[in-house]
Formats: structure tokens, sequence, C-alpha cells
């Protein structure tokens, strides 16, 4: 990155769980900061954060907030982005949204930047981030894909609650200590805030993350369905996936197996790929119990993968195991990478 130019950054949602861990990226990569804006709701405005061990006072994020702006981080819920990521680009910035807002959206580049890094210079203002538990199953695909071609991908995941937010986290913590005490529990977030019912999440599993749709997915999992083939411009790949929310902190585990195109392809071929591929890291060996975990994930940029198996029944079928931190690179450390690239590559 060049040591030379410095930029204007915006982050909305600052306070958020992945604002804090945007802000925390920034800093950890030396990232080349001349102004930073830290945006949030009124509610918010006024607060205090600290950044570069400078104190900045939040301001409400309002159209006028992206004056002068080159680079805005936005993870502030997909009606803010809507409402205010066309505003920032009219004021001359580059949103990276780490929403759902734009990812669907025709000629919004989706980019995970191990994947499909080219992507980010076909922008028109807005760059999508992909749905954390879309980011890290692409990244451990996309060299297998590459070499060996791949037909179907089925993918059952283990989301930690901060996937939803602080909140959830709280709502976690108190939920296991009331099970501890044997007192009842108080279930008023999860699966989803908006929705008619909520189950507690401690001691619990949730095979429900977003809205049921009509076709009986939820909107996580065609979220994963749909963002997979965008990223890997691949539309005829068979995807399906089922979401599971479980009671952990951080990072988001998936059980994937795949289907390759070509005949003969052997496990140690599969590992040496992840050995070799970008930002993956193969935690693999059954002999002494090596595998990651989602404890062992967290807060490190990396994806992980172990316990990578052919199938017993089809030759061309593969199971992997593939964790990582949902916040650094399923949010923060994504989106701040999309921000590295653009500067890198001059395609501001």
């Amino acid at each position: 990155m060049s040591e030379m130019k410095k930029y204007n950054v915006a982050v909305v949602g600052a306070t958020g769980a992945v604002g804090q861990k945007m802000l925390e990226t920034l800093e950890d990569r030396k990232f080349p900061v001349e102004n930073l804006k830290l945006l949030s709701s009124s509610r918010s405005a006024g607060l205090k954060m600290m950044f570069n061990g400078k104190e900045y006072t939040l301001e409400e994020a309002t159209p006028e907030s992206f004056k002068g702006v080159d680079i805005a981080l936005f993870s502030a819920g997909g009606s803010v982005s809507k409402k205010l990521a066309p505003e920032a680009v009219k004021h001359g910035a580059v949103v990276i949204d780490n929403t759902s807002a734009y990812r669907m959206t025709e000629g919004v580049p989706l980019v995970v930047p191990e994947v499909n890094e080219a992507d980010i210079k076909e922008h028109k203002g807005i760059i999508a981030n992909p749905n954390c538990s879309t980011i890290q199953m692409v990244a451990a695909l996309e060299p297998v894909r590459k070499a060996f071609g791949m037909n179907r991908v089925i993918v059952s995941t283990y989301q930690a609650v901060s996937g939803a937010g602080n909140e959830a986290a709280d709502e976690l913590r108190e939920q296991s200590q009331s099970f501890l005490n044997g007192e009842e529990l108080e279930a008023n977030l999860l699966p989803v805030k908006g929705d008619k019912k909520h189950y507690p999440i401690a001691f619990n599993a949730l095979p429900q993350i977003d809205v049921f749709q009509d076709n009986g997915y939820t909107f996580e999992e065609m979220k994963m369905i749909n963002e997979t083939k965008k990223i890997m411009h691949a539309p005829d790949l068979s995807v399906a996936a089922t979401c599971v929310r479980l009671p952990f902190f951080t990072s988001h585990a998936e059980s994937v197996y795949i289907e390759v195109e070509k005949e003969g392809v052997t496990v140690e071929e599969v590992k040496q790929l992840m050995n070799e591929a970008p930002g993956i890291v193969l935690e693999d060996d059954p002999s002494t119990q090596t595998y990651p975990t989602p404890l062992s994930a967290a807060e490190k940029r990396d994806i992980f993968v172990g316990r990578i198996r052919k199938d017993l029944d089809d030759d061309k079928g593969f199971h992997l195991w593939v964790v990582s931190d949902n916040l650094l690179k399923g949010a923060a450390w994504n989106s701040v990478q999309i921000a590295e690239r653009l500067i890198a590559n001059e395609w501001l």
C-alpha cells in the first residue's frame, strides 16, 4: 500500500459489533487514514470512541456527513445503507457495505478478495461485502473449484450469536446464568428480533437464522445460496444450505459437502490446495485430533479448514470443516481488505 497518500474514512455504525471490529482492523492494519468520521444513529451521537490513541465523537449519520469522504465503511443495517449509501456516492465516496442491501443488486460487485478481487474495479461507487458464512465458505472452496471444477455444494452452518449483534451476545450470557441458576429463561431476540416467536439460545440450537422465505428456506440460507453463485461467477452451481445458530459467542463453523467435476481427485490434492490458498490455514490431522474450532479461530483473520475427507459413496464427493471469526474475516477484515485492494490497484 502506498505510504504517501492518506484517505478520509467514514465508519457508519461505529458502535456496533462489526463497526468496533472495523476500527480495530483499520488500526491493526495501519490503514492510511487522514481524517476519520465515526457515524451512528442519533441515539449514539455524542458518544466518544478511541482510534489510534485519539478520541473521536460520534456524529449522527446524514447525507451531508459524507462530504470529503473517500471511503465509507457501512455496517448499520440494510435500511441505513439503502438510505445513505447513494448519498455517500453522490459526495464522491466509495461505499463498502456490510449489509445485505446491495449484495444481489445487478452491477454491484460482491467481493471476497481471495476469490474475485478483479470484480472490485467494476464498482460504480458501491461494493458489497458478502454474508459472513458465505465469505469463509467460498474462500475455502474456490481453490478446489478452480482446480477440479465443482457441481454441487451442501452446507450446514453452526453460527455464533455475535452474528446477530451485541444484544444477542448479552442475551446468551443472561440466559446461561439463568439456566445454571435453575431459573426461567427469557427470550426476546433470537432467532429473529422482528419475528413472531422467540426461543432461548443458551444450551440450545436454533435452525432458523433470519426470516423464512416462501420456499421453506430462511433468508440467511438463500443469501448463502445466491451469493455463492454470484461471487464464483457460477450461476449453474447447485448450492443448498441449512443455517443453525448455536450458543457460542464468536466464529462460524460449517460442515461443507462438495462434488467436484474431475475424477480421481485425492484428499492429499485438496489439502495441498488449502495449504497454498491465500487466507486459508489447514488444520487437519486426525492422528493428533487437529482441527479448527470456533474458540481457536476467534480473533484471527484467517479461515481455518480441517476434517477433509472423501465421501464413502461418491468418488467425486468431499467433506470439509470450515471455521472463521465471523466479525473479522466474515465482516470487518473482509471490508478493510476490499478497501486495501481498492487503493493498491488504484481503483478508487
